[in-house]
């Protein structure tokens, strides 16, 4: 009680440096004011001043910069009474005389005849002193010779007291402090609401970084038996998989400090910048341990040294990864740091970061599956108006191979469409249509055909359709269209099926459905077009990781050529006589299955012509239409769970 009593003292101001700033301003400009104002003579015009020169009452006259007379009195003249209020006052204390009154005039010849007359006229007792000066402020003169000075002193010290204060960009901003960490700490004055419940699906990553944390929490339990803490855990996995997701949610479970920022933070045009500000993170980390460390897209920092053959060995990346190594596992490294590390590109890492006793462990975060997609779906679906009853499980299966950004982003973007339409709710509907825009792209109905282009268009999805339906290994179609989207001007839709491994057999189902298109243009027309560049892309790509990576062709042998690192450089891991082997395999897989789907095509002539047909009236046919003009599928489809995205088999403009 006595403490609610007392009277709180009022706040005294704080000094603040800029009054001493603004106090010598104001002064020189007091001084550029007042110093040429200083004294209060009286006006007068020269017909009075002639008078006053006559009566003998001017003792002299001084010309100042020979356009103004100031006028002095004789004593006894000052006490006339038309002469009282000329008596001159200054603000500032002077033992010289003032003047008494003052004018302008025009021509100084002129002026100074009169003045000659006059005093003759009078004669020499009575007779006023000329005198001439000039009048300057050496106050002002000195003020504007150091405003320059001034003004620049002053830009300098506003824009380094302002770096100075966190203006700048914090710490890092600094002129001086530009070796200081970018990283932002979170701890207990730090509000992180992302914890473990909010990251669906990923399981097996989150048991291994709640582990991690476990090992802050209660580190006795596993030092007791020997073990000790890992140094680092490294999340590898595709883009949008949930990596810097899943750092948040230990940000919000751990409760210890926990540094963030990115590989690029430490990346500074000055030399040896990368590498203090590594020693001043792993410093703040280590006065507030255990705490942990974590460094988004490392691969900034973090790739293999001596790639780069044109910067030499002393490369500032290097530098800043070399003393990363040695904070990581050096002399004098503290266990109670845990460092965690982002990245999609695990591949071009160096061997010297990757090896145990720095990242101890890799942590794969991949796309998730059927039943993590159902789990996303519904942390996402939470604050959308849906209807109800709506299908996730038929959602997860329609999105083989989306990530959770792309979940995310599905889910934001089927609520747009719902609300294009004035919805009250999302619908399943919604949804297919947002799958359609995301992988697609936006329709483009606007879009004019002629006749025959409509026709060519028609064909040539028809032909995808109609090989992939006779082919065993041919992934389910889903539907057909000849609506453009994005730069397709058709499209076939499938649904992909889960398969950790592709055979042979697979590969070449998939590139003779994608020569399907190309195939039925050149039987119905006898003639092929140029808009299927995507088409010959695929086949390409996929021909040659059959020949060049899996090791899929009899005559190039068991071998692969793949090189994740891309350590070969310019230079080719074969022969030149290899080279043409290879390239003649290529040409021969593709042309092999691009007679394949002519044969295919010509046997099934009838129903391509009807499928066409029934696409340019209609413009979107779906697996019923299929089975309605084609028959019910010869092969039983195998229910498997999606992992791959919707494929699709665009006809592109040229």
């Amino acid at each position: 009680m006595a403490d609610k009593n007392k009277k709180v003292a009022p706040k005294k101001p704080k000094f603040n440096p800029y009054w001493i700033y603004g106090g010598i301003i104001i002064f020189f400009i007091a001084l550029q004011v007042f110093g040429s104002s200083a004294d209060t003579t009286s006006k007068t015009s020269p017909a009075q001043f002639f008078e006053y020169l006559r009566s003998g009452d001017v003792e002299k006259v001084d010309i100042i910069n020979e356009t103004t007379a100031k006028v002095y009195l004789r004593k006894e003249a000052e006490a006339k009474e038309e002469h009282k209020k000329s008596k001159p006052t200054s603000i500032f204390p002077t033992t010289a005389k003032l003047p008494n009154y003052s004018f302008q005039f025009g021509d100084l010849a002129l002026f100074q005849e009169s003045i000659k007359e006059i005093n003759s006229e009078i004669g020499k007792d009575k007779a006023a002193e000329l005198t001439f000066s000039i009048d300057s402020n050496p106050w002002g003169e000195l003020l504007f010779s150091l405003l320059p000075f001034i003004l620049l002193i002053g830009v300098w010290v506003f824009i380094m007291r302002r770096m100075s204060s966190g203006g700048g960009g914090g710490a890092g901003g600094q002129i001086f402090n530009i070796g200081k960490s970018k990283a932002k700490l979170f701890d207990e004055n730090s509000e992180v609401k992302t914890t473990f419940k909010d990251v669906a699906g990923l399981e097996g990553a989150k048991e291994e970084v709640q582990e991690i944390v476990d090992f802050l929490k209660n580190p006795e339990k596993y030092t007791n038996l020997g073990g000790k803490i890992p140094k680092g855990a490294l999340l590898v996995g595709p883009p949008g998989t949930g990596k810097t997701l899943l750092a948040k949610a230990v940000a919000g479970e751990a409760k210890v400090p926990f540094f963030s920022l990115s590989g690029s933070d430490f990346v500074e045009m000055f030399v040896g910048v990368g590498a203090s500000r590594v020693r001043d993170l792993f410093k703040q980390a280590k006065e507030k341990s255990p705490a942990i460390i974590f460094i988004d897209e490392i691969d900034a920092i973090g790739r293999a040294r001596g790639k780069n053959a044109m910067s030499g060995s002393n490369d500032e990346r290097e530098n800043t990864l070399n003393q990363l190594l040695t904070e990581m596992d050096g002399f004098g490294t503290n266990t109670n740091v845990i460092v965690l590390a982002a990245t999609n590109r695990a591949d071009i890492l160096d061997n010297a970061l990757m090896r145990a006793g720095r990242f101890d462990r890799q942590i794969h975060v991949d796309l998730p599956n059927l039943t993590e997609r159902k789990a996303i779906f519904e942390v996402h679906l939470k604050p959308l108006k849906k209807v109800a009853g709506l299908d996730v499980e038929f959602l997860s299966k329609q999105t083989p191979g989306f990530s959770g950004a792309d979940i995310a982003n599905l889910c934001n973007e089927a609520a747009l469409i719902a609300a294009r339409h004035d919805k009250k709710a999302v619908e399943k509907q919604d949804f297919l249509d947002a799958v359609d825009r995301i992988v697609g792209g936006l329709e483009k109905r606007s879009n004019l055909f002629s006749v025959e282009e409509k026709k060519t268009i028609a064909y040539h999805e028809a032909g995808h359709a109609t090989v992939s339906w006779f082919l065993e290994h041919a992934d389910p179609l889903v539907k057909v269209t000849i609506v453009p989207r994005g730069r397709s001007l058709g499209a076939a839709w499938y649904l992909p099926q889960e398969a950790f491994i592709t055979r042979t057999s697979k590969f070449l189902d998939e590139i003779c459905v994608t020569m399907g298109g190309r195939a039925a243009e050149k039987i119905i027309f006898n003639e092929i077009s140029t808009g299927a560049l995507s088409d010959l892309e695929n086949v390409t790509k996929k021909a040659k990781a059959m020949v060049m990576i899996y090791g899929l062709n009899e005559k190039v042998g068991n071998i692969t050529y793949y090189d994740p690192a891309g350590e070969s450089g310019f230079v080719k891991p074969y022969s030149e006589k290899t080279s043409e082997l290879i390239d003649n395999e290529i040409k021969n897989i593709v042309e092999t299955e691009f007679q394949r789907a002519l044969d295919l095509l010509e046997s099934k002539k009838d129903v391509l012509k009807l499928l066409a047909e029934r696409l340019i009236e209609r413009e979107v046919i779906f697996k019923d239409d299929l089975e309605e003009i084609l028959g019910k599928r010869p092969f039983a489809e195998i229910d498997r769970k999606p992992s791959e995205k919707i494929q699709i088999e665009t006809k592109e403009e040229e």
